[in-house]
């Protein structure tokens, strides 16, 4: 197949399956992070909440099966190659999720919404994935470097699963499993959520749009000759890439990113399309402009700062238990919980 397709084109497709799964989750069950935190703290509501858990604890399961049979090298992955640096996490966090807040969206929430016509998200997606590259190689990153350098893991457990196997002695496998399946447990532990099938199954589908961005990549890696890098879904440095390989294809490679990116807009345009929701939309106040510009900006520049999105953080980086996750996640939460306070009563009723 790889002989047949190349690596690239490879990498690009696995990418787009599972984020054209990620769309439709979007789309026609309504997976949303800043939805979900909305949703708990002013719609009370914690049913997206529970998606999250049942996405979560899916994506767990199935990354540390993956890495007991052989099929996941987990310590490849950025999130366990490269130290916790707990300041950068934590103020990435608080950056990317006030950023959501002014925003309206994080990456994947724009990308999904563009998907079904909304022409404000297209500046979101451009405005993030422009200041994720000047975070990770444009005039940003001499601050970052210099404010939060990056070291590569040495002698330590790359991550709480491994810690907690040296400590307990038990496999961390095992450990990984038991977590994953404890995740399960908290979301369906609600009676009424339990009824609800729809929202537990796109739930189930986002976690295994996780497993396989990882088994997918990793299997690149093993039968390809090119280094690859073993990664899943994240939107952040990949809406660069995107902007990057459409303008200079013939100079570029197609990778993993970019099939996730167009993955997430074809599915939430199908998506859309099926709901009957599908619509043009455009920004007619300048003020709300001006917001989601800014917004955007914060996103793209906290993304990097915590190595990983809402998506990127809130599943990818949790499914292999990496310290930064539920650093990088409360931040998020804490971020976009200051975010909408601001937006609703403004800065005074705050404290």
């Amino acid at each position: 197949m790889l002989d047949f397709l190349g690596e690239p084109q490879a990498l690009a497709l696995i990418g787009l399956a599972g984020g054209v799964l990620l769309g439709l989750a979007a789309r026609l069950g309504r997976f949303c992070t800043l939805g979900a935190i909305e949703d708990v703290l002013y719609g009370d509501s914690d049913t997206r909440l529970r998606m999250w858990g049942i996405a979560i604890g899916i994506a767990v399961i199935g990354t540390f099966v993956l890495m007991a049979i052989g099929w996941l090298e987990a310590e490849r992955t950025i999130y366990l190659a490269f130290a916790f640096s707990p300041f950068a996490s934590i103020i990435g966090g608080l950056m990317f999720g006030y950023g959501m807040a002014l925003a309206g969206n994080c990456g994947y929430g724009a990308l999904a919404r563009l998907g079904g016509g909304d022409l404000r998200s297209f500046l979101i997606v451009l405005v993030m994935g422009l200041a994720a590259f000047a975070t990770i190689s444009g005039p940003l990153a001499y601050l970052r470097i210099a404010a939060f350098p990056q070291t590569p893991v040495v002698g330590t457990p790359p991550g709480m699963a491994q810690a907690l196997s040296a400590w307990l002695g038990a496999p961390a496998s095992v450990i990984g499993l038991l977590a994953g399946v404890l995740c399960l447990g908290l979301a369906l532990a609600s009676p009424a959520f339990r009824q609800e099938k729809a929202a537990i199954f796109w739930g189930l589908c986002v976690g295994l749009a996780v497993v396989s961005g990882w088994a997918g990549t990793q299997w690149v890696a093993v039968n390809g000759f090119a280094p690859t890098v073993i990664e899943s879904h994240t939107f952040a440095a990949p809406l660069g890439e995107t902007m990057l390989y459409a303008m200079m294809a013939s100079g570029l490679s197609l990778s993993f990113g970019i099939g996730s990116v167009v993955g997430v807009v074809l599915g939430a345009f199908i998506g859309s399309l099926i709901k009957g929701h599908f619509r043009w939309e455009a920004c007619e106040d300048p003020r709300e402009l001006r917001r989601q510009i800014a917004g955007a900006g914060l996103m793209g520049v906290g993304a990097v700062l915590a190595m990983g999105c809402s998506i990127g953080q809130g599943l990818s980086a949790i499914s292999v238990l990496a310290y930064s996750a539920p650093l990088v996640m409360a931040g998020i939460f804490v971020g976009a919980w200051i975010g909408l306070r601001q937006l609703i009563t403004g800065f005074a009723r705050i404290v």
